[in-house]
């Protein structure tokens, strides 16, 4: 019972995180949901709770959604999450979160250069993006940050970006939960941790509107970047593990 308070107050920050940057939750929660059920219960939970934790974000900022790249960008990631889930058991876990991991540093680099402000995306290029990345979201424990140079490459910002990004989220978790209940991945007891620790990340996410709307742009860069580096670290560690 103790481990379960722990995980959802850890859930809220978490929820917090995500609400305030637009990622990061997976990042927080997923080295103690390992710790405490291991890699075959801890995806799956983290799963359900990526999908509440995505809803929040869309209940809160749902006025501002950008439609056009959400749905866009879910029509490619859905379909291929399911594939990447599919995939899971066979790619090299170590090798994948190395390239994710230079990824995420390069895109600090570029997003301090100015190199990412100049990039533009279109709603066809939105298709293309979100395949990618939801590909990879079904293989792998953790691809926020992915989704976080794509949306702002859009050109949305604030409340724009968080609604879009976590309702084009929301579609593509779903899918890789649809797989992993095809698969009979998951049973009762997983769906009422997944709800749980879901429920406390929608709930984080929710508080976070207030403090998104009282932070500058600068700050609200600087936490994304924070992220983006905590992201590459924990890939990093796991890889070489």
């Amino acid at each position: 019972m103790l481990t379960v308070l722990l995980l959802v107050l850890l859930a809220v920050v978490a929820g917090v995180l995500s609400g305030v940057v637009g990622t990061g939750a997976s990042l927080v929660l997923l080295p103690a949901l390992l710790w405490a059920y291991g890699p075959r219960v801890a995806v799956p939970v983290m799963a359900i709770a990526a999908v509440l934790g995505n809803l929040g974000r869309v209940v809160a900022w749902w006025r501002v959604i950008a439609w056009r790249p959400t749905v866009a960008y879910a029509a490619g990631g859905v379909p291929a999450a399911v594939l990447g889930a599919r995939v899971l058991l066979t790619i090299p876990q170590a090798v994948a979160d190395g390239v994710i991991a230079a990824f995420f540093l390069a895109m600090i680099v570029a997003r301090r250069t100015g190199v990412a402000a100049r990039w533009r995306f279109r709603v066809r290029h939105m298709i293309v993006a979100g395949a990618v990345v939801g590909f990879l979201t079904g293989m792998l424990f953790s691809t926020g940050p992915l989704s976080v140079p794509v949306f702002t490459g859009y050109g949305l910002g604030g409340g724009a970006f968080l609604g879009s990004e976590a309702a084009a989220s929301l579609l593509i978790y779903a899918g890789k939960l649809a797989t992993f209940g095809a698969a009979g991945a998951l049973p009762a007891v997983v769906v009422v941790r997944g709800l749980l620790v879901g429920g406390a990340l929608l709930a984080g996410s929710v508080i976070a509107r207030r403090v998104v709307e009282r932070i500058g742009v600068r700050t609200h860069a600087t936490l994304i970047d924070i992220v983006l580096a905590v992201g590459a670290a924990t890939l990093i560690v796991a890889m070489v593990r």
